[in-house]
């Protein structure tokens, strides 16, 4: 009970984002180095930017990006559940070239476990299919590894890779926002892929529940909990993006709103979050207050209910709203602000 008695956090789950931010900035500068004429981007925006016509601006843009399930992945195992972590890392990529303003081209998955269980590597192979029809992406390749003595019985990891386009011109630049626009949130389907360590640690330590037990308070298992799939915002989103409507987006994943919000915004632009302006799930609450986790790092480690942003002009905003009604929910989160960073308002609904 000690732990818990001071609060879990993300770095005592054993992820630390301090140490994340500063390996980036090396990668960047080792990533920098490679740079020919057609790369439009720097490292560390959501996906990477390349484009075979350099002189051209309206040419087309491949726009690509890569990542994992993490240990979202030790939950479907447990729970011996494994076709839907490929739909999450397929709606995870899309959601990254979206707020570029990409739509995706094809996919490419990388499978690796100690010994290949053919019913299982099915499992996960059909969810990747299943994800790549729902956004229209091909699913062109990949690679089978099997690595004796790597991983544990059982254990196997996950990883993808997609590519999408758009024209130059209609690629989301942060650089065209204003102090005065308007963040509008979509809402997250519970965790997403992020977060599961410091999650883990609490429901399976803290709480003491198993795979099968009932999270108390959510009437579901922790299996159907913590393997709800991450949400795909393609059908809703694109449609703005060919209307012009969106000025620049953040896809909320590991980092939650702090770290992923001004990804989406320039320098000297900042926002202010409205707590009050949506109720957080509960399955937040649960693990805020069984771990006793600081408000801080349930910021910098959850989506908290909102998986992505949009930032609109205020002459946009009504029209935005109207559109995404036949997609579900959808609110005004905030505003951007003069300065930097994220602010948080108000009072978090009870």
């Amino acid at each position: 009970m000690g732990e818990v008695g001071k609060g879990l956090t993300y770095e005592g789950a054993g992820v630390s984002i301090a140490a994340q931010d500063r390996a980036l900035a090396e990668v960047k500068r080792l990533a920098k180095s490679t740079f020919t004429r057609g790369v439009l981007s720097e490292i560390g925006g959501f996906g990477g930017l390349f484009t075979l016509e350099p002189e051209n601006p309206s040419g087309a843009v491949l726009v690509a990006s890569a990542d994992g399930v993490g240990t979202k992945l030790k939950v479907a195992q447990m729970a011996g559940l494994h076709g839907t972590v490929g739909e999450d890392l397929v709606n995870h990529c899309v959601n990254d070239i979206l707020v570029q303003g990409a739509r995706p081209l094809f996919f490419l998955d990388y499978f690796a476990s100690g010994h290949l269980e053919p019913g299982v590597a099915v499992q996960v192979i059909e969810g990747l299919a299943r994800g790549c029809r729902g956004s229209g992406c091909a699913l062109l390749g990949g690679e089978t590894a099997e690595m004796p003595g790597f991983y544990r019985p059982g254990e196997y990891d996950v990883a993808g890779f997609i590519v999408g386009s758009c024209r130059r011109d209609r690629l989301l630049r942060r650089e065209d926002v204003t102090v005065g626009d308007w963040l509008v949130a979509l809402p997250a389907n519970g965790l997403h892929t992020n977060g599961y360590s410091l999650a883990r640690k609490v429901l399976f330590e803290a709480l003491g529940l198993d795979i099968g037990s009932e999270v108390p308070g959510l009437g579901r298992t922790v299996a159907e909990a913590l393997l709800e799939v991450h949400r795909c915002y393609l059908a809703a989103v694109a449609p703005l993006l060919d209307a012009g409507l969106v000025t620049s987006a953040a896809h909320i994943t590991g980092g939650g709103i702090p770290d992923n919000l001004p990804r989406a915004l320039p320098d000297g632009v900042g926002a202010e979050i409205r707590l009050e302006s949506w109720d957080e799930p509960a399955l937040f609450r649960v693990i805020r207050d069984a771990g006793r986790v600081p408000e801080d790092d349930m910021r910098r480690t959850f989506n908290l209910g909102v998986g992505m942003i949009l930032v609109v002009a205020p002459d946009r905003l009504g029209a935005v709203l109207e559109r995404l009604v036949p997609h579900g929910p959808a609110w005004v989160v905030g505003r951007c602000v003069a300065g930097a960073g994220v602010r948080f308002v108000g009072e978090r609904r009870a």
